[in-house]
């Protein structure tokens, strides 16, 4: 298992290293920092692309509380959980005051202070679904390495003008994350959160992209850039229903199974072997506190 675990990390490495060897360098483009919204209002430069970073604000801090409430709120059952949901969450409240900060004087030195927040709630996302779907020991062990590789991609960037790091660790969470959260069992109910979350942050990333766009077609009241910041908050917001609501499985099956299963039954294509159901809305559990 160990042998496998080395070869894993040393495969990656060595994909990345003949990525970073073969594809050219990105430069942040300078264009990236005119948004379509650039009102003023109260005083504030920018004032809706500011203020509309504050739903992170909000469901940070009450993750945040929840994770150290008295009896064990969100019902971690494995090691390393606390840590790696605490992590995400400082990330996400980071993401309120970095974003706006940003926002208020857009530049390449600013931005550093929007993206450091963001890599900290990705990487961290990332171990939390090796604690839970992989290996619970290694999950743990790698939350540090993760952030690390985090914050080194924000500084190859910002030294080197070069994005490539920083999109790994962006983009390749947003393709794994999906996929994990279908194909492997989860420890724990209301796993399809996991999706909800995913398409909202699609979505976001989406509105992003026509920002000037969205600014023309709402007649300049709402441009595209404010509109992602309160979708990607409802990342955030569905993961902490997750954690709230979900138990621990009684008996461990992915989303495709289930799926598989219900599209069978659909079908009428039912065969003898013994199927099956997961009610991800609500298991009856026996928990040992």
């Amino acid at each position: 298992m160990k042998q496998r675990t080395v070869f894993s990390w040393g495969a990656a490495i060595v994909i990345f290293l003949v990525l970073m060897i073969v594809t050219p360098t990105i430069p942040q483009s300078q264009a990236y920092h005119d948004f379509a919204d650039q009102r003023t209002f109260f005083g504030i430069p920018n004032a809706l692309n500011v203020i509309s970073n504050f739903p992170f604000l909000i469901i940070g801090l009450i993750g945040l509380v929840l994770c150290f409430y008295p009896d064990d709120y969100f019902s971690f059952s494995l090691r390393g959980e606390k840590l790696g949901w605490t992590c995400f969450y400082v990330g996400v409240t980071a993401v309120a005051f970095g974003s706006s900060y940003y926002h208020l004087h857009p530049d390449d030195a600013t931005l550093v202070w929007d993206r450091l927040p963001m890599t900290i709630a990705f990487t961290s996302i990332v171990a939390i679904f090796v604690i839970e779907r992989i290996d619970e020991h290694k999950g743990t062990y790698s939350i540090v390495p993760l952030l690390l590789a985090g914050l080194i991609s924000i500084l190859y960037w910002r030294f080197f003008d070069d994005l490539r790091p920083y999109a790994v660790v962006q983009f390749v969470p947003c393709i794994v994350i999906p996929l994990m959260a279908i194909l492997l069992p989860p420890q724990y109910t209301h796993s399809s959160y996991w999706l909800w979350a995913a398409g909202f942050y699609l979505l976001a990333k989406v509105e992003e992209a026509a920002d000037k766009p969205i600014y023309n077609w709402t007649h300049h009241i709402l441009s595209g850039h404010s509109i992602k910041h309160l979708c990607a908050a409802m990342v955030p917001v569905f993961l902490t229903l997750m954690l709230a609501k979900r138990t621990v499985q009684t008996e461990r099956i992915s989303l495709y199974t289930s799926w598989k299963i219900s599209w069978k039954r659909s079908r009428g294509k039912g065969s003898d072997e013994e199927i099956y159901e997961c009610n991800y809305s609500g298991v009856a559990v026996e928990e040992t506190r």
